[in-house]
């Protein structure tokens, strides 16, 4: 898992084509696949915004998520992990997406994602405009996700949050690297503390 890679994230799923070099996915050259592609090579993104099909219902938008035919083949047993991990959008499930609060959309956006099968999961800040509560249920799952062996790339500006998940993660400021290395050595390093955590995460008052 790592932090802070936009643009890589981008020409994964091939919206941004690369200047230079190749991108490769378990052994196979990928950067002119399209996005259909992309996804029937298992990696999927949870955009920034969630991006739903607000006037569909919760089941609906999960059911578009399943649209290869490897996911389709899957799709019923998928359902029953994706309610198992939320049961908020099995209770909901019946309700149009635009009605949900922020912490369910991103349940579902992330739940739409699974529905494809992914081993790669890519995430573009999945705690934006959540209330801490909700950004710990979401990090929660996705530490589970990983160690049941998904591979995550996470975009995100929760620096405590993620750095306390990712094995890897690398620091953008000014649009350079200022600081790469093992998450949890990251989030214990002082200037790291100092510049991104503020005093609290500091034992400070």
């Amino acid at each position: 898992m790592m932090l802070r890679l936009t643009p890589v994230a981008f020409a994964l799923i091939a919206l941004l084509t690369p200047r230079a070099g190749a991108i490769r996915w378990q052994d196979e050259k990928i950067s002119a696949a399209s996005p259909q592609r992309i996804v029937e090579h298992g990696i999927a993104l949870v955009p920034e915004g969630r991006r739903l099909f607000a006037a569909m219902t919760v089941r609906e938008n999960l059911e578009l998520g399943a649209f290869t035919e490897r996911a389709h083949k899957e799709k019923h047993a998928q359902m029953e992990r994706v309610f198992t991990l939320f049961p908020r959008l099995f209770e909901r499930q019946r309700q149009r997406a635009g009605l949900l609060s922020g912490g369910e959309q991103q349940m579902l956006a992330l739940g739409r994602a699974l529905m494809g099968l992914p081993r790669l999961l890519l995430l573009d800040e999945p705690s934006l405009g959540l209330a801490p509560k909700i950004v710990e249920s979401i990090f929660a799952i996705l530490a589970q996700l990983h160690r049941d062996g998904m591979s995550l790339l996470i975009v995100e500006q929760n620096v405590h949050a993620v750095l306390a998940l990712v094995q890897r993660a690398y620091i953008l400021e000014g649009g350079r690297i200022v600081g790469e290395g093992d998450g949890k050595k990251l989030l214990a390093d002082e200037h790291i503390q100092a510049a991104y955590l503020g005093p609290l995460a500091r034992g400070g008052g």
